[in-house]
């Protein structure tokens, strides 16, 4: 049976636990306090439920160390536990800034959705073949409804190794762009986000109207490929991670991408530039 299958209760061999040199007095002490105090990961879990299903965890396991340290130095329960509160584990992990320190992203030739002269500039890297970046469309095309001329969204491609034809569908929203269709383009890649073939990505092109010889000829072009690639590393420079990744004039945004949440940070924002 696997250790995270076992009943973290009762199991006595806990990951990254440092049981030597301990008595059988002293383990059952250890192992009672590990089974009864909370972790501070945020987990809502106990520090030995917490080394069981998440062996990764640096708050359990420092926990456990300075419980386990305290006890092998001749002390009681309650002593281990001021010990484990008195480490630098009990603070728990900080939660992210809201926005990020501002970073330089070049966006010069990058398709843009609102006015030239918006007050606040948002840029997002984005997976065509991405569930979440499918979601955001709605939540950021909601957000230019709400603050008309006043935001605007500039697109950079960030295709994920993980998905077998993000690259493609990168490749055809550049095409797209240098005939001024990138945002029909965007649009019908994310509702065939399931299915981005090329057969299916010629379709869409041909449905958008695009002229089909020019597009063919820049989906398949080196100038194409190393724009996308220029995007990638733009990302990578800025430090983006996963998608979507949104910037509020350079500062990484780390909060949900509702409305609701954004509303705030977005006034705020607002206020500082006036």
């Amino acid at each position: 049976m696997l250790l995270a299958q076992q009943d973290w209760k009762t199991v006595a061999n806990l990951p990254g636990v440092d049981f030597s040199g301990l008595s059988p007095v002293k383990t059952r002490a250890l192992l009672h306090l590990l089974r009864n105090h909370d972790c501070a990961c945020g987990c809502g879990m106990k520090v030995a439920e917490c080394r069981v299903k998440d062996p990764n965890c640096a708050w359990s396991k420092g926990l456990a160390a300075a419980m386990g340290d305290a006890i092998r130095a001749g002390k009681d329960e309650n002593e281990a536990i001021e010990a484990a509160k008195a480490s630098k584990w009990a603070k728990g992990p900080k939660p992210p800034k809201l926005l990020d320190d501002p970073v330089t992203i070049p966006t010069a030739g990058s398709p843009v959705r609102g006015p030239d002269d918006a007050v606040l500039t948002l840029v997002e890297f984005s997976d065509f073949q991405c569930p979440y970046c499918s979601i955001a469309v709605a939540k950021l095309n909601a957000l230019l409804q709400a603050y008309p001329g006043k935001i605007k969204l500039i697109f950079k491609q960030f295709p994920l190794d993980m998905h077998s034809q993000a690259a493609l569908a990168a490749a055809a929203a550049v095409a797209a762009h240098r005939q001024g269709r990138f945002w029909p383009m965007h649009d019908a890649l994310f509702a065939h986000r399931r299915e981005l073939s090329r057969p299916v990505i010629l379709a869409l092109a041909r449905t958008a109207g695009l002229d089909m010889p020019r597009f063919e000829a820049d989906l398949d072009s080196a100038e194409t490929k190393a724009t996308v690639a220029r995007d990638v590393e733009d990302g990578d420079r800025a430090g983006v991670e996963g998608t979507p990744s949104v910037f509020i004039d350079g500062r990484k945004y780390n909060g949900p991408l509702d409305l609701p949440a954004m509303r705030t940070i977005i006034n705020e924002e607002l206020k500082k530039a006036k």
